[in-house]
Order: structure tokens, then sequence, then C-alpha cells
């Protein structure tokens, strides 16, 4: 099939089952047989470069960017698969750290609506965008390939990779009703991305985790990494501009490095990246290389300030794991001498009373509640009546342009205003901010 333009390509794929914008189930058998014969279909494009797999209910995004950076810092080309985007599909698929182009994305989709046609075989939007980026890695011809999973690990597309490191960078209870009821349950289904030969590597010192992850890599053979054991966090201090921390790994300790991210579970996702990083390599990253990449480090939606005056911090935070550390970063990172602000809104799925207590006692002097635009949204009126509840000011609004819009109405240049709750809701309030289009196909639901 061929596109005539950008938004054509777009729609061709809007119209699979989108599991990101309706609530994912496991109501069937969970299988990767489709997106395996898919790829089969054009001689298993996935194989063709090793991989660095990560997985975690918190910090893979930030992890897999920082390992992408430190890897093709020392002259590696590397291909990044991460989900979800802010503003651009595009954004999800890059090579030395630059998103895919228009004219290479249409060209992509066209590949695997020609290879839809020709297998019959029908994957979902995910699944569509996760072989398409096995493709691409493989027309680009990198040296390694860093994959975020998008969901769990075990049934997620992304897991017909065979990655020489896999990666956990912690477990929390998220999306319960696909992963299970359990840190080790949902731990169980993530581990299922560790593969024998390789290199398993586990960021968190959960021990219901580690107890997982460690059986798993002994009955696969696979060498295993621990936090705290094989390599560690010895410092994470709060620093200006981000944190100043010092790692040790198997191969090289790295003192007093500055890491331009906020929140102290940035600290912990670095060194996770330099865990991964070096047991890729299998050997030290380099003093110079690991304090650059760091220093220049960006995570665009997870704690990010975009204005100064009032302060404005935008945070991905959607889980309760999520709200905690953006309440814990609230404490020290973000000094400001007037009044705070919430800007707050989230999806269906999510217990409203775990989600709002980090937030409770940071002393917001008002809650601006909306809902994000997804039709998983939850209605600002659940969110706004826990709120009330639990004794906090609360306004409703029909937008979130409107709920950012009052909140800086009601702000002096001393005060402070925080986004969170969905991602949907960050790339919002990001995109006014900063004055980027969305380029995301809407549709009526």
């Amino acid at each position: 099939m061929r596109f005539r333009n950008y938004d054509e390509a777009l729609g061709w794929l809007e119209k699979h089952v989108d599991f990101e914008r309706i609530a994912p189930n496991h109501a069937d058998i969970p299988t990767l047989e489709p997106v395996r014969n898919f790829l089969a279909a054009v001689a298993e494009p996935q194989l063709d470069y090793p991989c660095v797999h990560i997985t975690g209910t918190n910090g893979k995004g930030t992890t897999t960017t920082l390992t992408s950076a430190l890897l093709h810092a020392t002259g590696l080309r590397v291909g990044t698969f991460t989900s979800p985007d802010l503003h651009a599909i595009n954004e999800r698929i890059a090579v030395n750290g630059e998103p895919i182009g228009d004219r290479d994305l249409i060209t992509l989709l066209e590949r695997l609506s020609d290879i839809e046609e020709s297998t019959s075989i029908i994957l979902t939007r995910f699944e569509l965008l996760t072989a398409g980026a096995f493709l691409h890695f493989s027309d680009e011809g990198v040296d390694v390939a860093v994959i975020e999973v998008g969901l769990g690990g075990t049934w997620d597309s992304t897991n017909v990779i065979n990655s020489d490191v896999a990666v956990i960078t912690n477990v929390d209870l998220d999306h319960v009703a696909v992963l299970g009821t359990t840190v080790t349950a949902i731990a169980t289904d993530k581990v299922g991305i560790f593969r024998g030969e390789g290199v398993a590597v586990v960021g968190t010192t959960n021990a219901m985790v580690v107890e997982v992850a460690t059986a798993k890599a002994q009955s696969l053979g696979a060498t295993l990494w621990l936090a705290e054991e094989q390599f560690a966090l010895v410092a994470n201090d709060l620093a200006v501009g981000g944190r100043l921390i010092t790692v040790r790994t198997p191969f090289a300790t790295y003192e007093e490095v500055l890491l331009s991210l906020h929140g102290i579970h940035q600290g912990a996702n670095a060194a996770t990246a330099i865990a991964a990083s070096e047991a890729f390599l299998g050997r030290e990253l380099g003093e110079e290389l690991v304090r650059t990449v760091l220093a220049e480090a960006k995570m665009p939606g997870r704690m990010e300030l975009l204005s100064r005056a009032p302060m404005i911090v935008i945070d991905g935070a959607h889980n309760p794991a999520g709200m905690r550390a953006l309440a814990a970063t609230l404490d020290g990172a973000f000094h400001v001498t007037g009044e705070r602000r919430c800007v707050i809104g989230m999806l269906h799925g999510r217990e409203v009373g775990e989600m709002i207590k980090p937030l409770l006692n940071l002393g917001f002097s008002e809650f601006h509640v909306c809902a994000p635009d997804s039709p998983r949204a939850m209605p600002a009126a659940t969110v706004a009546s826990a709120l009330r509840e639990a004794g906090e000011t609360v306004v409703e609004h029909t937008s979130s342009l409107r709920a950012l819009a009052q909140a800086r109405e009601h702000s002096t240049d001393e005060d402070l205003i925080v986004v969170c709750g969905s991602l949907y809701l960050i790339a919002e309030v990001r995109g006014e901010l900063l004055s980027i289009p969305s380029r995301h196909l809407r549709f009526t639901e």
C-alpha cells in the first residue's frame, strides 16, 4: 500500500486495535505468535543485531534513554525503541538519538501494510510499531538496539528478541488486571525477558523481586547483576540542576558525577543504565564518557522544568509508585517562596486514593483537576471528589489547558505549579507551554 502523506499513513496505523488507548486485558490466552510470524515473513530482522531489553514499573523510559546515550557515546550506532510518545509517533523509533523522519516513517508503515496484506496477520498498533522498529534498525545497520518493554515482559510484543542484556528497573503494583495483583506475580511476568547466556541486571533491592529474578536467572543459566551486590548506587545527593551520584560497577567506580535529572529515583535509573551498558560492553565505560553523558541527560515529561515565573514542573507520574517518587523529589529539588498548586488528571484503572495520597502533605493550596484527552480518562469529578474528601481545595476544569491557565492566573512569580497524573495530560500541557503541536490523529470514539 502507498500512502500520499504522513496523516494517511498514520490513519492506516490508527485503524488497528490500540491497547494504549483502551484498557489492556488478558481475556484471551496471551501469545507472541502473531508478532513472531509477522517478523518471520521478513526474515526476522530483530535477530540482525544484539539487544538490551529493559522493563520495570517505573523508570524504564529513563533507563532506556540513558543506556542508549551511554552506548552511543562509545561510538556504537544505537537504535532505541520507547513508548509512549508525547507529541509524535516518530519519537518512539530513533537511531543515535534522532527520531525517525517523516518520509522514513511513511515508507516503514507502507512496508508494514504490505506485510499485513501478504500474510493476513493483523497486529495491534503497538505490535506494528514494535515490528516496524525492528525492521528500521535492521535497515539502518545498528550495532545494538535498546528496547523498552511496553507492558510487563513475558507477553509483551518486544519479547521476541534474544537480548544480550535484560534489565528490570523496579517492580510495583501497576496494571494489576493484566500482570497480577502482587509484586511477586508482576516480577514473575517481567523476568520473562531474561535469556540464558545473557546478563540479567536487576536495579531494585526489593527482596521479593530479587528472589524471583535470582530463581529465573539460575534456571536459564544467565549471569545475574544485582543492585547493591554486583553494582551499587553508593551516593545520591541533591545538587544544583539534578543529582550528584557515585556508582560502583564490576569494572569501575564513578565518583560524584552530576546527573542533570531531578529526583532521587533518577540516581537509581542512572546507576542501572551504567550497569546495563557495561554488562553489554563487558568493560568500563570510562569516567569522562559517563560524566559527559549524564551531565547532558534530558527526559522530556519527567520532572521537567518548563517555566520559572511561576515555576512549572511537569512529571509523567501515573501510578502510586510514581507519585511517591514525585512527592519525594518536590521536598527538595524545587524550592519556592510562594504557594504550590497542582494540575492533575488520571486514567481509569488507578486507585484514586493511592494516587493522591503522596500529594496530600506537600502543601498544595489548590488542586486544578481535569480529564486527560484519552478514552480511558477518569472523570475530573471522580478525582475532585477524592481530593475534597481529603480536605483539599479543588477546582474542576473541562480541559487540561483551562486547568493550566487558571492555575497560572492564581499564581505569582514566586509560586510553583506541578502537573502530574497521566502522560496524556503531560503531553497536552508540554505542547501548550513549548508551542509543540500534537501530530496525533484525533478520532471520535
